[in-house]
């Protein structure tokens, strides 16, 4: 909701995620947020379900099924909220909006991210070298992104080999 804007501006600002994100201005995550094709969710982990990040996919009604997680920024980091995210994302992509391909894109620089996504059944198509600036440590240079992604048929195997949920 638009009333969580403020709170998703935060994650973003966090010099833990801003290495790895570009960050969107508050007209970008409006759109987002009132957009069709796109979904825009808090992420709530713990016990008494604290905001503790937010997702954005897109391409929710592609005419080719192709689903984008567009973004997933998180505050706790180590706590398995990433992975139990990404679970529920690939069976909300591929089940409830009846994707073909679900896929993404990660800044060469978030190694942790890709192991994830490689764990978690995405498969690497790409780099697209040097497309992305970057500031690290006060130094500006350039980072690659690497797009990765699952299908439907590599999810339903997944299913089969009970490596995925439901």
């Amino acid at each position: 909701m638009l009333t969580d804007l403020d709170f998703v501006a935060s994650v973003e600002a966090d010099p833990t995620n801003l290495p790895f994100i570009t960050p969107w201005d508050r007209t970008q995550h409006e759109g987002a947020v009132r957009f069709p094709d796109f979904r825009h969710f808090i992420v709530e982990a713990g016990p008494g379900y604290e905001r503790s990040g937010f997702v954005i996919l897109q391409g929710c009604r592609n005419p080719h099924g192709s689903v984008e997680l567009k973004r997933l920024v998180l505050g706790p980091k180590g706590q398995g909220v990433g992975r139990a995210c990404v679970r529920q994302l690939k069976a909300m992509a591929f089940k409830d909006l009846k994707a073909h391909r679900f896929w993404l894109d990660v800044k060469g620089l978030n190694t942790r991210a890709q192991a994830l996504y490689a764990t978690e059944g995405f498969v690497e198509e790409g780099r697209l070298r040097e497309s992305v600036r970057v500031t690290v440590d006060g130094a500006d240079g350039y980072d690659c992104l690497i797009v990765m992604s699952m299908l439907d048929r590599e999810y339903q195997a997944r299913r089969a080999l009970g490596q995925e949920q439901g």
